[in-house]
């Protein structure tokens, strides 16, 4: 879990992990040098949990070198993302973990839940296709609080050390090692949309998308720009959204 003054979400974040079905875990929350009361929530919160760890930054250094450094720090096998203003379901571990034991996965993701600030449902994000690598570089379809990798068959992975879609960049490593990304078309996250303007996100994650194809995957200008075609059609498209899944 990275954090970057989260101080009004991220006791709710940490929460949604101590109500896991499945119990053995731990959380590395990298605290990204906050100026908030964010340190103080989560050392409070540390003190109640053994399973929680706390690393905090003394230079702002953005979200990738915050999440890297928790998972040069993990000791588990199993390496999942939750930043400090999203949340879990109560069955995500459990279910997720389970499906991959059973079916002998190394890479996996779910449908999620969409919320506005104050928690309120929005629509569901479904997925129910294998991703593979030249299909996430026409869409990036897996959220980062949905993904789960296996040290055991990959090792430790790391995000590119960009300031915005690093986990798209995490994501395109891993498919290179793995044949493709399995779902889970169940919904078992909460995605907090936070106000902001929506078309200056856009643009910023465009600009990182095309940096990923040039800076990062090193590909050439032709199947950069045919990727970035798929990538800014699917942008205009709206996403196809099933009713939310109850449990």
């Amino acid at each position: 879990m990275a954090s970057y003054n989260s101080a009004d979400y991220i006791g709710g974040a940490v929460k949604t992990v101590q109500e896991q079905y499945f119990k053995a875990w731990e959380l590395l929350i990298s605290d990204d040098a906050s100026t908030d009361k964010s340190i103080e929530i989560v050392s409070r919160l540390k003190k109640d949990d053994t399973r929680i760890r706390v690393f905090a930054g003394e230079h702002n250094q953005g979200p990738a070198g915050a999440r890297n450094l928790a998972i040069r720090a993990a000791t588990g096998r199993y390496i999942a993302f939750l930043d400090s203003d999203d949340l879990w379901k109560p069955e995500k571990l459990e279910t997720q973990i389970a499906f991959m034991q059973q079916h002998d996965l190394a890479f996996t993701f779910s449908s999620y839940d969409r919320i506005d600030e104050a928690g309120n449902f929005i629509n569901t994000h479904y997925v129910e296709k294998p991703v593979a690598y030249h299909d996430l570089l026409k869409s990036c379809v897996i959220g980062c609080l949905t993904a789960v990798y296996d040290t055991e068959k990959l090792g430790k992975v790391y995000m590119p050390d960009i300031r915005k879609r690093q986990d798209f960049g995490l994501w395109l490593r891993i498919l290179k090692k793995v044949d493709v990304a399995y779902p889970i078309s169940e919904s078992l996250a909460r995605y907090r949309v936070r106000n902001g303007s929506i078309s200056a996100n856009k643009a910023t994650a465009a600009k990182y998308t095309w940096s990923i194809y040039r800076d990062v995957e090193k590909l050439g200008l032709a199947r950069s720009a045919y990727y970035f075609a798929h990538y800014a059609a699917q942008g205009v498209l709206n996403t196809y959204v099933k009713p939310r899944l109850e449990r």
